[in-house]
């Protein structure tokens, strides 16, 4: 990593002193709006602005957008008048949780009212007098609390005040608020070396060089507002402004994703990932205050819209639950969920893929913020300018290669058949053990990660997700964080989506485990055709698993699990052994919760499942031989697919109207 110099000598830059010349968007959108790779990087198609720095308060933000906000105020729409009503509520002394300072603000410079201001200047020199308090006794401030995660809110709502508000902020305020927030950040960047007064606090500075993690976006938040609010009055803030742009975005954020993020989101799951909506915050109030396009740097950012769109459900209401889910187990859509995309939607207003987005959230369980504390950011990012599109123009299946996950659904109809494959890097300490996990959902879920019924959300076990399970010993064989599985093979065609993944690496060689594929047919609209190859040392034993949030019906080698008026018929063509059933409520952490289980001695086993929703499969055959195990599913709706799978290499065979297609290693680059 790069090294800023040692408090308190700053890195100055040579910049234009001219006020910005400001632009919702890149000067030139030339690339193709439904292809990602034409975007997002220099050279691929859109011009990107050099910065330019406002010379006056204030600074951030507001100058391309005043107009638009003042008249939203002026009109009464539903947004403004939510968020004036929410602003006055706090000035007038109530609790709102979440609240922050630069919300009245804001208010504050909209309507040229001082009371506004008064409160916000107010609770910001509270917040400094606490810190100064704090170190005056030998102790260290709010703000470096669990590892500085904190610092975006707290150092960034001082910032914004004291560029919105600067005219109420005294000259000694000036100086207390920025000798604390300087301090602040200089500590989050030198963590071996922080200190508050004449005390060294050394702290382990966890993720300030992991632009994958969300405590980078907070450390971020604080870095930029700070220096585009002190800049031209403070030496820092150059440095903070080189320090984020420079140091952290283009030399290590833009890297890092364009190599590892493929495709868009975090992989720290669809829990703590959408801590990513922070980050497009800053890129659009950088855009705004520079007129740099900051976040169309990395193709990630409109990739991310594109894989968030894919990880909500049909039904609109959830999203994908992968990693921790420690704010709310059940993954429900949400207010965050809401602005994740408000905020990608505004960073490109003429991108179709946005006009698709915005069909999501207004048609979303949330069409409008439930908490008071994000009313800011309807009112911010109410865009009716933004053409809404039909999300039947998109491609039914999506694969985020960078985040290891596969999207796939019959329609874009709320009544679809939705399923998801994890095969990828096992990289974030938010992730699960859940490589090579299946999830199905159609009206709500049918097969699904466990943690959904958890009181915590943070069961990473590999015995909550739906896959094959190794115990040696009678435990569970983990799988190993830092390992990477791969996708082998991904084909999609008429009414077809055929997958490999090889997991395999996810166990990072132990001795226990020999090979781990999974491979996966999904026959649009209702039916899956699941074949597993798995090979474990002598004294091991295997079990084919499938969570989901009701107790299956077992009937000889095939169970139906019925939820919210929709059914899954499992069938067993071959491989593993007799069904049980496995109450997720035997550990206290669970409410609720089933697994089906087919539990085996460990060994050079194939297994093949034929899973059927609503009745879509009439019959199964056995078919193929031992060298290429195989199955005839004959369809209810008239017609049948046969596919013979490669006992022990990647690959199948399908025959679909008289027609063999041979599905092969590799791994195509579907459409949009």
């Amino acid at each position: 990593m790069a090294r800023i110099n040692v408090f308190p000598i700053a890195i100055m830059l040579i910049i234009s002193a001219t006020t910005a010349c400001v632009s919702d968007e890149p000067t030139d959108e030339i690339g193709d709006p439904d292809d990602p790779d034409s975007y997002g990087s220099e050279g691929s198609g859109v011009t990107i602005n050099e910065p330019v720095y406002p010379t006056t308060h204030p600074r951030i933000y507001l100058s391309p957008n005043r107009d638009r906000l003042k008249a939203a105020l002026d009109n009464k729409t539903p947004a403004a008048t939510t968020f004036k009503s929410k602003v006055d509520a706090w000035v007038g002394g109530s609790d709102i949780w979440g609240f922050q300072a630069w919300y009245a603000a804001l208010l504050g410079q909209l309507t040229g009212s001082s009371t506004y201001c008064t409160k916000a200047v107010a609770v910001v020199d509270a917040q400094v007098a606490a810190a100064e308090s704090s170190i005056a006794s030998g102790a260290q401030p709010l703000v470096a609390s669990d590892s500085y995660l904190g610092v975006g809110e707290m150092i960034g709502d001082l910032a914004l005040v004291y560029d919105w508000c600067t005219g109420k902020v005294s000259s000694s305020q000036k100086t207390r608020w920025l000798s604390y927030a300087n301090q602040a950040v200089w500590n989050v960047w030198h963590p071996t070396q922080a200190k508050w007064g004449t005390r060294t606090f050394p702290w382990s500075g966890w993720s300030v060089d992991n632009p994958s993690n969300n405590y980078y976006y907070s450390f971020l938040r604080a870095t930029m507002l700070l220096g585009l609010a002190e800049k031209g009055e403070n030496s820092y803030g150059d440095t903070w402004i080189t320090q984020f742009r420079q140091t952290k975005i283009l030399a290590q954020l833009v890297p890092t994703f364009n190599a590892d993020l493929v495709g868009g989101a975090s992989r720290e799951g669809t829990g703590y990932g959408v801590a990513m909506r922070r980050l497009w915050e800053l890129y659009d109030f950088w855009q705004a205050t520079t007129g740099e396009a900051i976040g169309r740097r990395t193709s990630h950012t409109r990739a991310s819209m594109l894989a968030f769109i894919h990880q909500v459900v049909p039904t609109l209401d959830k999203v994908a639950p992968t990693g921790d889910l420690s704010r709310d187990s059940t993954a429900a859509f949400f207010d965050y969920h809401r602005n994740y995309l408000q905020e990608l939607v505004a960073l490109m207003p003429t991108d179709s893929v946005s006009g698709r987005a915005r069909t999501l959230i207004d048609a979303s369980s949330i069409p409008a913020m439930g908490n008071g504390f994000m009313a800011v950011y309807d009112f911010l990012y109410e865009r009716p300018d933004v053409i809404k599109r039909s999300l039947s123009g998109l491609n039914t299946a999506y694969h985020a290669r960078g985040i290891g996950e596969l999207y796939a659904r019959s329609d874009w109809g709320k009544s679809a058949t939705w399923v998801n494959l994890i095969a990828g890097p096992y990289t974030e300490s938010h992730a699960h053990q859940d490589q090579g996990a299946l999830m199905i959902y159609k009206g709500g879920w049918l097969a699904y990660d466990a943690v959904v019924g958890s009181h915590s959300g943070l069961d990473q076990r590999t015995t909550a997700h739906s896959l094959v399970r190794i115990d040696s010993g009678g435990s569970p064989v983990t799988q190993v964080a830092a390992t990477t599985s791969k996708l082998a093979a991904l084909h999609q065609g008429p009414g077809y989506v055929y997958a490999s993944a090889d997991v395999t690496a996810a166990y990072a060689g132990k001795s226990a485990v020999g090979k781990v594929h999974r491979e996966l047919l999904f026959l649009q609209p209702n039916a899956i055709v699941v074949f597993d190859r798995v090979t474990s040392a002598s004294g091991t034993s295997q079990t084919w698993q499938l969570a989901s949030p009701v107790k299956p019906t077992i009937s000889g080698s095939s169970a139906t699990i019925a939820n919210a008026g929709h059914s899954l018929k499992v069938t067993r063509i071959s491989g593993g052994g007799t069904m049980s059933t496995y109450s997720y409520t035997a550990d206290s952490d669970y409410s609720s919760g089933y697994r089906l289980d087919e539990k085996v001695t460990g060994g050079d086993i194939r297994y093949l499942h034929v899973m059927s929703l609503d009745g879509a499969v009439s019959s199964t055959t056995s078919a193929g031989t031992s060298a290429q195990p195989g199955v005839t599913v004959n369809l209810a709706g008239g017609g049948s697919a046969t596919v013979k799978f490669n006992r022990d290499t990647v690959g199948a065979s399908l025959t679909m109207n008289g027609t063999t297609i041979t599905l092969g290693a590799g791994v195509d680059t579907l459409p949009n």
